[in-house]
C-alpha cells in the first residue's frame, strides 16, 4: 500500500521521533512552520510507522506542539523495512536540498505576492534574501530626473588618478 493513499488523523502523543535523525530544527524554524500551519492549515501529512515512529515530518511535529495541537494528519508507511524507513528520513531532507532556484522566477514571485499584500515572513525567505533578489538598480534613485549628458558639452579629457598627470586626447 503507498502512504499517500490514506490519511488518518492521530494523537500527536503517539508520535515517536526518531532519535537518529540527522535534520535539525531550529526555534526559529519551528515558529516559521508553525506560522505557516497557521496561515495555511495543515497541507503535508506526518509520514509515520506502525508504531509511530516519525519517518518524515519531525518539524511539523514540533509545530503543531508548539501550537498545542493533539492530533495532526498522518499516513502510515506499512510493511516498510527498517532499512527503508531510515533511508528515507534522510532523502525526505536531502532530496529537497538539491534542488535549485529560478531566482528570475522567484523574484517576480515575491515581488508579486508582496504587491498583493501577502506576508513574506510567512514564506521563509529573510527580509535580506527577499532583497537582494528584488532590487533593481533604480531603487537605488527612485526620484532621480537623470538626464543623459551630451559629451560635447564637457572637457572629457583623461587625468591618471595616481599622479593627475592629464592626457590630451588630440595628440
Amino acid at each position: 500500500m503507498n502512504p499517500a493513499d490514506k490519511v488518518e488523523k492521530w494523537k500527536i502523543d503517539k508520535l515517536i521521533p526518531y532519535a537518529r535523525n540527522a535534520r535539525t530544527h531550529s526555534d526559529e524554524q519551528v515558529s516559521q512552520i508553525a506560522a505557516s500551519i497557521r496561515e495555511w492549515g495543515w497541507t503535508t501529512p506526518v509520514l509515520v510507522d506502525e508504531q509511530g515512529g516519525i519517518i518524515a515530518g519531525h518539524g511539523r511535529t514540533l509545530a503543531a506542539q508548539k501550537l498545542e495541537m493533539t492530533e495532526v494528519p498522518v499516513m502510515v508507511a506499512r510493511g516498510w523495512s527498517e532499512a527503508k524507513k531510515r533511508a528515507y528520513v534522510l532523502a525526505d531532507n536531502k532530496l529537497a536540498l538539491n534542488a535549485n532556484w529560478d531566482n528570475e522566477m522567484l523574484a517576480l514571485e515575491l515581488e508579486e505576492i508582496g504587491e498583493l499584500g501577502f506576508d513574506l515572513d510567512l514564506i521563509g525567505f529573510t527580509a535580506g534574501e527577499i532583497a537582494g533578489l528584488t532590487f533593481k538598480e533604480k531603487d537605488l534613485y527612485p526620484d532621480s530626473s537623470a538626464q543623459e549628458i551630451d559629451p560635447d558639452d564637457y572637457n572629457m579629457g583623461h587625468q591618471c588618478p595616481k599622479c593627475g598627470f592629464e592626457f590630451d586626447d588630440d595628440k
